[in-house]
């Protein structure tokens, strides 16, 4: 039945009251068409800097992106005010997809994840040799993250001038990690730099590792006098870092050969997302040998049928080893 006339005019319409005053809600969304390209570098109290084209713009996030948040490493369209001036805000209106996230949780059973950063196809995960002592399984269990994020692991190792690297690289020897030991005379006359940057080259690398391991100091050896961070020094009664890094900030190199993101530092690494079944993919020797494992197999039970195909001769037991230290850093906490 037609309810007006033909000659209908807006009085005739009769409208919901709208007590809030604002406008009425739709589905249609703008396709934001010419909205430009940029990269997220650090984000601030829900207020993001990105790079678009030579210029850094403040923007916030768009209600329509809903709980979806954009983190450093996003690559990210934007309208809005993009000159980059003072006082100015731009628009985030879409995310685009993501190639890896580097997620952690706080604790094992804390089901919160926590992004990380977005986009890295590196990990770096420095660990101070001495001033404080290194921590083995907060390295294992930064491994287990970076495997799970399909993204390469690189071992930095610093302050070797206060204790030798050998007794920890053996621990690793058999991952195929690559890896660089580094001194504080290195790290003062640049030829610490030069060593790590060779390895950063063409690549997003986010930077991980507890408080005063020197994380921000090396990250500020790499990229330009203007763009380096305030560092801090170890607590001579507790033996550990303070935080000088409070958010992830994503740092150009020299000759825009690559990225560095360098993160807070951190005192867990909880890995309630991870999914152990994933952790075999970093040991491609070992996957054809698992076909013949139980349904659900942990890899670390009476029945696994890795045990025989080690034996056989297919692969080396220090690498079945290797795996099965890794899945149990899964089912232990940090520290233990």
């Amino acid at each position: 039945m037609r309810r007006y006339g033909k000659h209908t005019d807006e009085d005739d319409i009769r409208a919901r009251p709208n007590p809030k005053g604002n406008r009425p809600r739709t589905n249609i969304r703008p396709k934001h068409e010419d909205a430009a390209e940029g990269f997220v570098l650090t984000v601030d109290r829900g207020r993001l800097t990105c790079l678009v084209d030579d210029r850094r713009v403040t923007a916030m996030k768009a209600r329509e992106l809903g709980r979806k948040a954009a983190v450093v490493g996003d690559r990210v369209s934007l309208v809005g005010d993009l000159s980059g001036k003072k006082d100015t805000l731009a628009r985030i209106v879409r995310i685009q997809e993501r190639s890896s996230v580097l997620r952690r949780t706080a604790d094992d059973d804390d089901p919160f994840e926590r992004v990380v950063v977005a986009n890295a196809d590196q990990l770096a995960i420095v660990t101070a040799l001495a001033d404080p002592e290194p921590r083995p399984r907060m390295i294992d269990r930064c491994l287990v993250a970076a495997y799970d994020a399909g993204l390469e692991p690189l071992l930095v190792l610093t302050k070797s001038d206060l204790a030798p690297a050998d007794k920890l690289l053996e621990t690793y020897s058999t991952l195929g990690l690559d890896f660089v030991v580094v001194n504080r005379d290195e790290l003062e006359n640049g030829d610490a730099a030069d060593r790590v940057r060779e390895r950063l080259a063409g690549r997003i690398t986010a930077f991980v590792g507890h408080s005063g391991v020197g994380k921000t100091t090396l990250v500020n050896s790499l990229v330009a006098a203007d763009r380096r961070r305030a560092t801090g020094r170890v607590n001579a009664v507790t033996g550990r870092g303070r935080h000088t890094t409070t958010s992830a900030l994503a740092l150009p190199l020299p000759g825009e050969d690559g990225w560095v993101i360098d993160t807070p530092g951190v005192r867990s690494f909880g890995l309630h997302h991870v999914d152990p079944s994933r952790v075999i993919l970093a040991f491609p020797d070992l996957v054809d040998g698992t076909e013949g494992c139980p349904r659900a197999c942990s890899h670390d039970e009476q029945d696994c049928a890795l045990d025989a195909w080690v034996a056989e001769g297919h692969a080396e037991p220090a690498r079945l080893d290797s795996l099965r230290r890794l899945l149990a850093t899964r089912e232990r906490r940090e520290g233990d």
